[in-house]
């Protein structure tokens, strides 16, 4: 069947909505969140059903047409669109069902994070989330999922109790430690390789009211700051966790009129656990150096994912990234370096923290492998819409991005660039060959390629 006339039969009995070029709406719907891809997919299915997701499956799979999987559509690379093929687009699936006897919520592919936590606070109950309100729980999850709550509870990945996948070969399974185990162990990090995830069982932690916010200090302080957050990152408890990140600071009135625009240092902290015991544990890492500005107080989860809300923003994006261990002293001036010379006010470079419980994980208890790293550094150039060079800000990344390689030990897939086949070899590690062979058997024709991928063994 032509494809064309495969997608008009497809929009006859689909529940969702099939958007092709010529209908209103086509131009809204294929942008993604990174606005620096521009692709032109043939159509675009928007879910509702788990026999939307389905039909759309099989119409790429015997049209040959390039399938592109969107969750949140909040990847970096843009393959959660394609130029030509078909788009299969999850969004509106946002079923949440809590069960706070259980502790557990199943989640459609449409959540973001956001979502699920503003339907699990009622309960007393957190997700371990992101960092940005705005992500997709799909993508995070099944790439690692480092957040606010990796230290104390594992990442995204570690959270995952049950999924029910739709495969390449239009089956629907179960997942989980007891149920096609080997298909289970590939998604907890595999990215969208091994197939498309209908639902998401997810494991919730009981969190009361924390202590969280954020810190600031002008950037002839940071290094001196970053050493001693090194020392104090290394002896931390779980409960704490503290990121670092070297940004343009905003025109707040908590920030002094000179620094507007400037870069600075944040440190952005939270404590789980009795307030009491937050304000002990982060009284140190508050009291270094000379902060301007101190705007940690009690919070809730709920509100802590939207601390971040103007990094989730869509713009023109590009990201590099590593993996690595304690912060040295090179790693250190690389990024006072970076954020001195930030081409973009919409720029930044962040430290994230790991270890804790997300670092007590065996290594090959799932696909994500380094359980090693010490903290995630992001290195994200970002830009308005229209700006004629953009090129410079690509550039500043790559050039922070080579200039800290030395630090680094890996990288998690969530924050690769399409750095093709050496840089996803970088991100799984001695996991690579086994998860290859969970692609023979899951997806032996790569269907699913547009994604971070690994080939079928």
């Amino acid at each position: 069947m032509h494809p064309e006339i495969a997608l008009r039969t497809l929009a006859d009995g689909f529940d969702g909505e099939v958007i092709m070029p010529q209908d209103a709406g086509y131009e809204s719907a294929r942008r993604v969140w990174n606005q620096s891809i521009d692709r032109r997919p043939a159509a675009i299915a928007r879910c509702r059903t788990r026999a939307d997701a389905v039909a759309a499956l099989a119409l790429a799979r015997e049209t040959g047409l390039e399938l592109a999987v969107r969750g949140g559509g909040h990847g970096f690379p843009g393959f959660s669109t394609t130029d030509g093929g078909i788009v299969l687009d999850l969004g509106p699936m946002k079923r949440i069902a809590v069960d706070a006897g259980r502790r557990t919520a199943v989640v459609g592919p449409g959540v973001r994070w956001g979502e699920l936590a503003a339907a699990t606070a009622p309960h007393g109950l957190a997700p371990v989330g992101g960092h940005v309100a705005d992500v997709g729980v799909a993508g995070l999850t099944l790439g690692g999922g480092n957040g606010w709550f990796s230290r104390i509870f594992g990442l995204a990945c570690d959270n995952l109790v049950a999924a029910d996948v739709l495969t390449a070969s239009g089956r629907i399974v179960r997942a989980s430690a007891d149920e096609n185990e080997d298909l289970f162990w590939g998604l907890r990090g595999g990215g969208g390789n091994l197939g498309i995830v209908l639902d998401f069982t997810l494991r919730l932690h009981p969190v009361g009211p924390l202590l969280a916010g954020m810190v600031l200090h002008r950037l002839d302080d940071a290094a001196d700051v970053l050493r001693f957050l090194a020392e104090y990152g290394a002896g931390a408890p779980d409960e704490v966790n503290v990121a670092a990140a070297v940004l343009a600071a905003p025109p707040a009135p908590f920030v002094p009129e000179e620094l507007h625009g400037r870069p600075v240092l944040a440190l952005a902290m939270c404590h789980v656990g009795p307030l009491a015991g937050g304000e002990r544990a982060l009284a140190a890492v508050r009291g270094a150096g000379r902060p301007f500005a101190d705007l940690v107080g009690p919070t809730t989860f709920e509100v802590l994912q939207h601390m971040f809300d103007a990094q989730g923003r869509p713009t023109p994006y590009h990201m590099r990234s590593h993996l690595g261990g304690q912060p040295t002293g090179d790693l250190i001036d690389a990024v006072v370096t970076a954020g001195d010379g930030l081409t973009s006010p919409d720029s930044g470079v962040l430290l994230l923290p790991m270890g804790g419980a997300a670092g007590r994980v065996a290594p090959d208890a799932g696909a994500f492998r380094h359980r090693d790293a010490s903290y995630c550094l992001e290195i994200g150039a970002a830009w308005r819409a229209g700006d004629a060079d953009a090129r410079r800000h690509v550039d500043w990344a790559d050039r922070t991005w080579t200039a800290t390689r030395s630090w680094a030990t890996g990288v998690e897939v969530n924050h690769l660039a399409d750095e093709g086949p050496e840089g996803v070899r970088r991100a799984y590690g001695d996991n690579y060959d086994r998860l290859a062979r969970l692609k023979r058997t899951w997806d032996p024709e790569n269907l699913f390629r547009l994604n971070q991928n690994v080939p079928p063994a």
